[in-house]
């Protein structure tokens, strides 16, 4: 089974990679020893899954570790604000990873704002030990809540509305929101990508 060093130490984000890609053995950056921030300092979801990507293929190869490197780059966002959080989904409310301050943040943004269209966008990069890669896009739509729905535990989910789901992504089970979800969909279009050998110089 080949091994995928995941460029996360978020447990929803690796939870949903390894459920999804079953068929490889998916281990965490630290798991590997790589424990240095890296800068996400990309204009743009691909980049930044680039950016992460490159930084622990560096690593690996310092190590003599033959590994590929998955990383993904999305984030949450908003037409009435013009595209936000977007890039900066994370730390949106000046503090990296705290997703209550996020969400009560774009919550506090759309009060009283009719317009509460919205969509979930991710940028997928598998690179392999030799600089091949492959890029993948998955995109969701639904719209912004007034309120929590659904467990609080992964990022902005429970004040997603999922218009396929007909529920909010916090409402859903990890299978009903692997089947539409931004990452589900770029997993999945990734798995096509491999199976066509679709790599990239």
């Amino acid at each position: 089974m080949e091994k995928i060093v995941l460029a996360s130490s978020n447990k929803g984000k690796i939870s949903e990679v390894k459920e999804i890609l079953k068929d490889f053995d998916i281990v965490t950056m630290a798991e590997v020893g790589f424990k240095d921030d890296i800068e996400e300092n990309g204009l743009t979801f691909a980049d930044n899954s680039m950016i992460k990507a490159k930084a622990i293929r560096e690593f690996l190869k310092s190590k003599h570790l033959p590994y590929m490197v998955l990383a993904d780059d999305s984030g949450l966002c908003v037409d009435a604000l013009n595209g936000e959080p977007g890039v900066f989904s994370a730390r949106y409310g000046g503090e990296h990873g705290n997703s209550e301050v996020n969400r009560q943040l774009v919550l506090h943004k759309l009060a009283g704002v009719k317009n509460r269209n919205a969509y979930f966008e991710c940028a997928i990069t598998l690179i392999r030990d030799d600089g091949k890669y492959i890029q993948v896009f998955g995109k969701t739509y639904g719209t912004i809540l007034e309120g929590y729905r659904g467990s609080t535990d992964f990022g902005y989910d429970c004040i997603f509305y999922s218009t396929e789901l007909g529920k909010s992504f916090g409402e859903a089970t990890s299978a009903e929101k692997n089947k539409v979800s931004h990452r589900g969909r770029g997993l999945q279009l990734l798995l096509e990508e491999l199976r066509n050998n679709n790599w990239r110089d």
